[in-house]
């Protein structure tokens, strides 16, 4: 029997990897410094309270041995600076340097494609230029070279950097969009729509996890981008969505420039909830080759752009009556829409 710790245990990766690990017959073991929604978590989870900035903490409960680490908590793009920054780079050294004093065989960084910026050439190969959008693409940037730094004292790190990735249980930025398309809205985006824009569900997304944990070290010890393989423009990903739901919803072109512009200006004043990171990068192409960990680790997905949004939605209006009307910052919860719902009033 396998025993995985995963950090960010709470989270939307976290819940899914806590799933589906134990469903493999895993003993796991989630931390996070969220309070855990203990629904749909197995009940043979052992869900426990704890800061990755706390070394003596993580230590106590390291110490009960595990033979992998998931590190996967992080202080997302709308957090405080200082939390981003505390969080995702110290934490992770917290984390590694913990696993080396315990001899711990693994540790998997989930790291972002965030790292690379907004590159002009695609696909995007691993060994791309970082370039980071943002603290939050800054701090990944910074873990990494940590994450470096302990390869080289020995320890076994594998750093994956996925796409954006949606599924069953995924809120944030996509609940504003799955609302819209229930509500039979013209969907905004950004410039014409016919650039593409990788996704991944998060199921692939485990299933890569998984691979990696289970390999020998010599494999294990490298960096992989993760995607969808199966994508197609911005207009006809969304537009798949809007015909799935038979509401009304259609796909609205929008001038880049000003839509960009009033967003950041958003932004700025506190009043809208996208980011940087997602407004920087919408109307461009943004596709990494996953020809790496397929070749190296036979990793395959199963979901396309568009069936991972279908299946999201899905998941959203089965659970819409469920779903806590309380904002906040992370995936599994709602986001406010600020002053995106003026906006929806006339769209």
């Amino acid at each position: 029997m396998i025993k995985i710790l995963i950090t960010g245990g709470a989270g939307f990766l976290g819940f899914h990897c806590t799933r589906i690990f134990t469903e493999k017959g895993c003993e796991v073991t989630c931390l996070d410094i969220a309070e855990f929604d203990t629904r749909g978590y197995p009940k043979n989870a052992k869900l426990l309270e704890a800061d990755v900035r706390d070394f003596e903490k993580v230590c106590k409960i390291v110490s009960e041995g595990f033979d992998v680490i998931v590190h996967a908590a992080a202080a997302l793009p709308l957090w405080s600076k200082e939390d981003i920054f505390s969080t995702n780079v110290e934490g992770t050294r917290t984390i590694l340097e913990v696993a080396r004093k315990y001899s711990i065989e693994k540790v998997i960084f989930i790291s972002s494609t965030s790292v690379y910026g907004i590159p002009k050439v695609h696909p995007i190969y691993e060994d791309a230029k970082s370039e980071g959008v943002g603290y939050y693409g800054e701090s990944k940037i910074l873990a990494e070279a940590v994450c470096v730094e302990y390869r080289e004292k020995g320890l076994c790190v594998s750093i994956i950097r996925p796409k954006t990735f949606i599924g069953p249980e995924r809120l944030g930025v996509f609940q504003i969009l799955y609302d819209w398309v229930e509500c039979g809205k013209k969907i905004p985006i950004i410039g014409n729509g016919k650039n593409r824009y990788q996704l991944l569900d998060v199921e692939d997304l485990v299933s890569a996890i998984w691979l990696v944990a289970t390999q020998e070290r010599e494999l294990a010890n490298d960096t992989f981008n993760v995607g969808a393989t199966e994508f197609s423009t911005v207009m006809e990903d969304v537009g798949a969505l809007c015909r799935y739901a038979k509401s009304g919803a259609s796909v609205l072109r929008t001038p880049s420039f000003v839509v960009k512009l009033l967003l950041r200006i958003f932004e700025v004043m506190k009043l809208s909830p996208m980011y940087k990171w997602i407004y920087g990068t919408a109307d461009i192409d943004s596709f990494v080759s996953t020809r790496k960990i397929e070749r190296i680790l036979g990793w395959k997905p199963k979901h396309s752009n568009s069936k991972a949004l279908i299946r999201s939605y899905q998941w959203y209006l089965d659970n819409k009556s469920s779903i806590s009307q309380e904002s906040g910052i992370t995936h599994r919860v709602g986001w406010s829409q600020g002053i995106l719902k003026l906006f929806k009033k006339f769209l």
